[in-house]
Formats: C-alpha cells, structure tokens, sequence
C-alpha cells in the first residue's frame, strides 16, 4: 500500500507546497539562514554533506519545493526568499570562514569530526518527529540509505579516488550531475564524488585557469577552459539540480515513508566516514593522490602533473588509538553538536492541541 502524503496539519510535515506569495515564517528564515551557512561550511569539508545540515535544522523539505517551483518557472515571494536565503548565507559562510575551518579539519581533526558527528546526528529526532508512520517501508528506506553510506565510507577507507584523467564532455556532465545531486541529497558528498568519477584534478585545474584568464582579462586563455570544463559541469549542474529536486520533491510527496526512512539512514551512516580518530601521513614519493604521482622536487614533495606542492590537506590518513582525553573530549563534542542541532531544528515550532510538533514554517 502506498503511504499517503502528509496534510499541512500533520505532524510529519514532509513536504508543504508554498502558496501563492506567501512569506516565509521568520523562524523558518532563521532557520533557512543558519542552514545555508552551515552547508556552505560542510562544503569545505571532505566527506561532509551540505544536503544534511539543511536537514539537520529543518529546512530540507522547503528547500527541495522552493527549486523545484523555481526550477518550473514558478516565481513567487517565497521560493525566491527562501531559496535566496539559503544560498547567501552558503556563500558568505565560505569566504570568511575557508581558511580557517581548513586548518581547524586539517591540525584538529578528532575534534572537528567529532563536533560534525554531533551536528549530523542532531538532525536524526527532526526526520524521526517527520516520519509519522514507522511502517515496514519505512525501515526498509533506512536499511539503503544506510548500507549506500557505509558502501561509499568503505571505498573512502580503501583509497578509491578513480584515478586517471577523465576529461570527456560527459564525464564533466555527469560530474556536475553528481555535484548538484550532493547538494539536495542529505549525506552524500559532492567533493568524494568527484574524485570516484576522476575529475576531481581536471576541475579545479581548470577553474584556477579561468580564475588566471579572470585576473588578466586574457579571453583566449580562458576559452579552451570554458569551453572544455565550465560548460559540461555547469549544464549538468543545472539539470542535476532541477532534476533531483523534482524527484525528491515527488517521492516525499507520494512516498513520504520509505522516503524518509532512506533521508534517516543516510544522516545516519554519513558519519561513518566521520571517524574522528584519524590523522594525516605525509605521503611517500611514487603515491598517487588525487590522480597524480607525488614526487620530489627542490627538496619538497610535489604532484607530477601540475608540479603544486602537495599540502597537509591532501596528506592520506590514518587511523589512530585515542588516549582518554581524546575520547572523552570527542563525546563532549558530539553531545555538544547534537544538542546545537537538535535545538535548531526545533526553532518554529509549536505544539498542536494534540501534543504533537507541528512547523510553523512553510
């Protein structure tokens, strides 16, 4: 039997349709916001979702509406604030705070996977208060979502990164597929997937060849890059997003128990390649990292295709013992991500006379 979707009084909620140009609530807004800026800082982070921190503080199910009406030319008030909201936050999130949450990961990296374990994980009682009928369906949605997450960490812990240069017109297309894909499904990373499709190097070499084209004005320079990388990936990007979003908004929609189910075990198992006790190995020359062959040059180790030095970032990790410092200040910081989650996902909301939650948002 097919699960019926939820009605705007019900306390699942899992996907409200804006109406006409209704505003926004603020606390939705707020919610929106915080959201957008933890996405845009999960975007930084390898093996991080920026899909899970909007579904983390309660916003998922409005954002994947919101473009998916925007996506079929319906501009009203609300999916554009919305959808504004989200993305500004994301982008001004990423500019000031890179650097620094780069060098957080990168020199405290026990610490800071056990605080984005905390912050996924608070997001698990939002989609569990969501999911109204815990049918059969239901657990069989979670039992995929949770074995495609533990699938993907495995190849993540045995090095898969497809190396090779995988430049085609298609490939690049997929890749943007895949990256817009990782932006509206809650745990899956766009960056990872990237390097399981082999383009990860052609990608960033090609947007710091536009960059230099960009700085000098040198059209000629940045056509072949256009051209070759921009317009595959952004044409897939755009229809990964339309896409996507379509296809999640019909499931919730129609399907909203093993729809759900699936959302909670990816939340769930994107934090098994967020074991926080590991550590960067400064690699060996002959290793092949991101595609390419570290080597020696000038006394440092260096890639043997764009001669760029290889930085602690792209060092290979390896698991550690922590010491029971280490442990204890992790399960500080995953209660303390959790429970900064879990209150933000309950930010809005009220209680219905039948005692149940019920969103005062969308």
């Amino acid at each position: 039997m097919t699960d019926k979707p939820p009605n705007d009084n019900s306390p699942s909620g899992a996907m409200q349709t804006p109406q006409g140009n209704r505003a926004p609530h603020a606390s939705l807004l707020a919610r929106a916001g915080l959201g957008g800026a933890l996405m845009g800082m999960a975007n930084l982070v390898p093996g991080i979702s920026g899909g899970t921190m909007l579904l983390a503080t309660g916003v998922f199910p409005q954002f994947v509406q919101a473009v998916a009406d925007i996506t079929r030319l319906r501009f009203d008030r609300y999916a554009l604030l919305l959808i504004g909201t989200i993305t500004g936050a994301a982008v001004l999130a990423i500019g000031p705070f890179a650097g620094l949450i780069s060098r957080l990961v990168i020199d405290h990296t026990w610490a800071m996977y056990s605080l984005f374990i905390g912050l996924t994980l608070g997001g698990v009682p939002l989609i569990w208060r969501m999911a109204a009928n815990k049918s059969a369906a239901f657990w069989s949605g979670c039992a995929c979502g949770l074995l495609v997450m533990l699938g993907l960490a495995l190849m993540q812990a045995l090095g898969a990164d497809a190396r090779g240069a995988n430049d085609g017109f298609l490939i690049l297309f997929l890749a943007g597929v895949a990256a817009a894909s990782a932006m509206v499904l809650p745990g899956i990373s766009g960056g990872y997937l990237l390097l399981l499709l082999g383009v990860y190097v052609t990608i960033l070499e090609g947007i710091e060849q536009l960059f230099n084209a960009a700085r000098t004005l040198d059209i000629a320079q940045a056509l072949p890059p256009a051209l070759q990388i921009a317009l595959p990936l952004g044409l897939g990007i755009l229809a990964g997003i339309a896409g996507v979003s379509n296809l999640v908004k019909y499931v919730l929609t129609r399907f909203p128990g093993p729809t759900l189910g699936l959302l909670l075990g990816l939340l769930l198992g994107a934090v098994a390649g967020l074991w926080p006790f590991q550590q960067g190995v400064e690699p060996e020359v002959g290793m092949t990292l991101k595609g390419q062959t570290v080597i020696e040059a000038d006394g440092q180790l260096v890639y043997d295709q764009t001669r760029r030095p290889v930085e602690p970032g792209d060092y290979p990790r390896e698991f550690f013992p922590p010491s029971p410092a280490q442990a204890g200040g992790s399960l500080a910081l995953i209660a303390i991500g959790f429970t900064v989650t879990a209150a933000i996902s309950r930010i809005g909301r009220e209680r219905t006379p039948h005692g149940t939650d019920r969103d005062t948002g969308p």
